[in-house]
């Protein structure tokens, strides 16, 4: 969904990661990967991150005109995936907790440029129903300060995949401050439509 290069940048943030494998993976390849998330506060997140994936399939559920199964080819095939990935993320966590933090947008605790390359899946815009347009503009500026290079994916709001009506606007403020970005198509599409993220960069980096 990010489109990633290979090899990866030498230092990667998964923001707001919950119970992605990213960084397990990431970090088996000899990346300074780093996750954060609010969750992480609880010590034993084996039951949070198997109903997140239950949530997940929720959505689905009570959208299934609003989703495609070209890239994982059945609902089943999703389903081991994901719990193959939760699986991973638990061993790894436990293994090397310090690279899982604490923490959640707007307000990192990294210093200024700390990662090549920040992530972010499905949580901003996703979420544009709930978490409004100045939310959106300090996570990002937040992100960007982080990081060289930003990507975030979907664009679009969960469940009906409708666009989202302050993408533009945040875009023009965060050029307004010096933070360039582009809309990139991906190879990735689950949500229909879905198959675009942001990427910000800062030029003087």
């Amino acid at each position: 969904m990010f489109d990633l290069p290979d090899p990866l940048p030498a230092s990667v943030l998964d923001c707001c990661a919950g119970g992605a494998e990213f960084t397990a993976v990431a970090a088996s390849r000899g990346v300074d990967a780093v996750a954060a998330d609010p969750s992480y506060e609880v010590a034993d997140l084996g039951e949070i991150v198997r109903g997140g994936t239950s949530d997940g399939a929720g959505i689905v559920d009570q959208h299934p005109d609003d989703f495609v199964w070209s890239w994982y080819g059945s609902r089943e095939r999703r389903d081991q995936l994901r719990s193959e990935a939760a699986t991973r993320f638990l061993a790894d966590r436990a293994a090397h907790p310090e690279r899982y933090l604490a923490a959640a947008l707007p307000d990192l605790p990294f210093p200024d440029g700390r990662f090549e390359l920040a992530l972010c899946s499905h949580l901003l815009f996703t979420w544009s129903d709930q978490l409004g347009e100045a939310w959106h503009l300090a996570a990002l500026r937040e992100l960007a300060r982080v990081a060289g290079e930003v990507r975030v994916f979907p664009l679009v709001v969960q469940g009906n995949g409708a666009p989202v009506p302050f993408l533009d606007a945040v875009r023009r403020a965060l050029a307004e401050g010096g933070t360039e970005s582009e809309i990139r198509r991906v190879p990735y599409e689950f949500q229909r439509g879905a198959d675009q993220m942001l990427v910000l960069r800062q030029p003087t980096r």
